[in-house]
Order: structure tokens, then sequence, then C-alpha cells
């Protein structure tokens, strides 16, 4: 196809603006990048496309998130409100998690994902938890990102929390999930761990063992200073350092959070390569803190931006680090809209790279056709420079009313076409009381022991 009269969007340094601009599709792939007026006259017979003067621009990238979570909108937790994330965990996500059973699973990632096609999130790199389901979950996630056409990374959160027989259960999911993924066009494996307050060192030392070469690891560190402090008491050692010296960072692994590392820790991620995901939203809601960011991007680390199974709405996500900087430190300097979009945009393609071997993320002739069309009409001028700060500003997830991967339309103006929305949504309401009724069943066992 030849999607045309818009305006591309790419990233970069600099960004480039161009109006009445044309994108030629063959083979989920774009072949030509150009002026409306010629690509018409050289592809006569390619169907087009009229953006009618749209933004045409890749798909945003979650770089870290939790479909399971979508189960936990409107729950009320049982008892007083947990006072700090450590109670939050163990009366809201591990009570849930222990509720899951494979329908379920397949729901709350089918809901997920119809949130991220509407709001033009292309490729998302989800950490999943069920011990009631493990041995097949993985596939079970897969099989609907692959239904709504999109592009994901999966993996499973392997735990000592619930004993040995599943931590095992959970590191076999991921070796196996690994490999078979390899068969998948838009789905790939990595290694999923919780964090090190749940895992001994035996753990994620057969972790390490088992991995398959090269493969990565995706684990939250240091969200709440509880990481930090259980690190310290039992290992001597704060988890960055206990992490690189078990043999879990490298350049393929994600480290999600990071609010509480220090200076040494810092070094270290950047040794070794390691991504480290923002979550800014999820962030402020669990009163954890905020994160070194203008420290980290000054130091070169590789910061990507995630939401943490909050809405796929991933500018929101934009949005929500470029105010809570600022407030946390005081300084309206902090957490620049270039720097943000940078994050975002720029580092997020880079970490999707790595796991699909492919320049998705991008809008350049080679890469892979995963395109938005965004009705955003500007009353000042939109240039390369202000960019981020009209998205900061001025974008919002309804102004995405087309959203494509590989070449392949999933929402055409603003109609789903892989997903039923209604269907989907009725299905994921006619479980949630059994869901809830487990999970409430789980936090009175837990409050009884």
């Amino acid at each position: 196809m030849l999607i045309t009269n818009g305006t591309v969007v790419r990233w970069g340094e600099p960004n480039e603006v161009l109006p009445d601009h044309a994108l030629l599709i063959q083979d989920g792939v774009i072949r030509a990048i150009g002026r409306t007026r010629d690509l018409t006259e050289q592809y006569p017979n390619e169907e087009i496309v009229n953006a009618r003067g749209q933004l045409m621009m890749p798909g945003s990238i979650c770089a870290h998130t939790h479909f399971y979570g979508a189960y936990a909108r409107g729950m009320g937790i049982p008892g007083p409100a947990p006072e700090n994330f450590p109670q939050i965990l163990e009366r809201l996500w591990w009570p849930l998690d222990k509720a899951l059973d494979k329908d379920a699973v397949r729901a709350s990632a089918l809901v997920s994902l119809v949130d991220a096609v509407k709001h033009g999130t292309t490729t998302l790199i989800d950490h999943h938890a069920s011990p009631n389901f493990i041995e097949g979950s993985l596939d079970v996630i897969a099989d609907a990102v692959d239904e709504a056409g999109l592009r994901a990374v999966l993996c499973y959160e392997v735990t000592d929390r619930d004993g040995y027989a599943k931590a095992e259960a959970g590191i076999e999911e991921n070796v196996r999930f690994i490999q078979a993924s390899r068969n998948r066009a838009r789905v790939r494996g990595t290694f999923g761990l919780h964090a090190s307050l749940t895992l001994s060192d035996e753990t994620l030392a057969v972790c390490a063992d088992r991995n398959p070469v090269g493969e990565g690891f995706h684990i939250h560190v240091a969200e709440h200073e509880a990481d930090e402090d259980d690190s310290l008491r039992r290992y001597g050692k704060r988890v960055v350092h206990r992490l690189n010296d078990l043999g879990i960072l490298g350049e393929k692994t994600i480290v999600a959070h990071c609010v509480h590392i220090d200076d040494d820790e810092r070094a270290i991620l950047r040794q070794t390569g390691a991504w480290i995901t923002h979550q800014p939203r999820s962030n402020m809601n669990n009163a954890v803190g905020a994160m070194a960011f203008d420290t980290m991007l000054a130091e070169d680390l590789p910061l990507c931006l995630g939401n943490d199974g909050f809405s796929n709405a991933m500018w929101q996500e934009w949005k929500a680090a470029y105010m809570l900087h600022k407030v946390t430190s005081r300084d309206p300097r902090q957490a620049n809209g270039a720097d943000v979009a940078r994050v975002a945009a720029v580092n997020n393609a880079r970490l999707a790279q790595q796991f699909f071997g492919q320049p998705v993320g991008t809008l350049a002739v080679g890469a892979p056709a995963d395109v938005i069309l965004v009705d955003y009409r500007p009353f000042t001028p939109l240039t390369a420079g202000n960019l981020p700060w009209h998205i900061v500003f001025g974008f919002e997830p309804s102004m995405v009313t087309t959203t494509m991967v590989d070449g392949r339309i999933l929402m055409r103006d603003r109609e789903l076409l892989t997903l039923d929305e209604a269907a989907i949504a009725e299905e994921a309401l006619a479980l949630a009381p059994a869901v809830w009724e487990r999970y409430n069943a789980n936090v009175a066992k837990n409050s009884s022991n």
C-alpha cells in the first residue's frame, strides 16, 4: 500500500518532521519514503491509504508491562489501605497472581492488547506471573499477541516465594518458551525473574546456568528500599552488585525501576550494558520515589520507558515522567522534553531491536511497517525541535486513528480489525467474579497464617 498525504515523524538526532509525505509498504516492510506526489507517480498501481494530513509515526513501544495486572482494575484490597510497597505486594499482587488460571491469563492479555492497539502501542515487553498456571502460560499470551497482530517479548517471573517446585517450573517455562518463540514472527522470549528480595543465590545461580546464551533476563531492581535492605541484610551487598556477581546482568538484561540504586550500582549497570526501564505512573501510585532520571542520562545509561501494567497509552507515561521529576526535585529543568523523547522513542526502539534483530520502532526504508496515524491538528507550529513538547502538552490517546504492524492494519479509522473489543470485554467480565473470589480467599489465607 501507499500511505499518502501525511506528515512523517522520525525520531533521532535530530528528529524529523516531514509534511506532505508518503510511505510505500510492500511485504510488511517500508520500501520508500518521499513526497506524496513523487511516490504516487512512481507507484500508480499501489492501494492508496489517505492519511488526510495526519501524523505518520512509529508505533509506540512499552519497555516493561504486566498484562496479568488487568484484573486489579477496580478491585478493592480488603482491610486498611497498605502502608508501603511491600504491603502492596503481599496484599494485592501476590494474592492476585495466584488467582489466575488459564482463562484469566488469556483474558487479561487480550484486554491489554485491545488497549495497546487502540492507543498505538505496537511492541510490548511483558513480565508474567501466574503461580497456579505456569506451564504453557507464555504460549497462551503469545497466541493472544498473534491474534492481535502486535509484537511482544514475553517471560515468566521466577521467584522463591511459592517454593522450590514452582520456582523450577518457572525456570522451565522460560527455557522452553525462549526456544519455542524463535518460530514465531512477532514474539520473542526472555528470562523472567521477580526481584532480588524473593530469589535466593541458589535459584539465581540455576537461572544463570539454564538461560540460553545471550538471551538476557527481565527483573525488578530496587523499586523500593526493601529490595536493597534485604540484599544487604542477607548477602552483605547491594542488589546490583549481587546480580552482577551471579551473572544476571548483560546487554539483553532489563532491570525495571532502579529507584533506589546508588552511584556504584549505576556504574555496574553501565559497564554491563543492562537496560533500565522507568515506570513513573507506577512509581507515583506505589509511593516508592523517583529514580535519578537526569543523572542516568548524563552518565549515558540506556534508560527506557515502560508502564508497569498501567494503560498502554504510552504518551501518558511521557507526561508523567516529564512532571514527576520536576515536582520531586523542585527543579523545572529536570526531565527535559527532548530527553523524555530520547528515552521513550529512541531508546525503547533500540531495546526492541535487541530482541527482534530488525529496526522496529522507526520509520526508515527497510524497517518493519509498524506505523500509527495520529489525528493531531496543532494550532501552533509543529517542528522537529518542539515535537516532544507537543506530545507532552497536546497529544491525547484518543488521537490515534490507525495502527499497523508489519504492514497489516490492526485498527483503521478507530475500528479494530483483528480483535473484537466487546466480546473480549464481555468474556473478561464474566471471569472476573471468580478471579476476585479466589483473590479474596488468598488474602484471607495469608491473614490467618
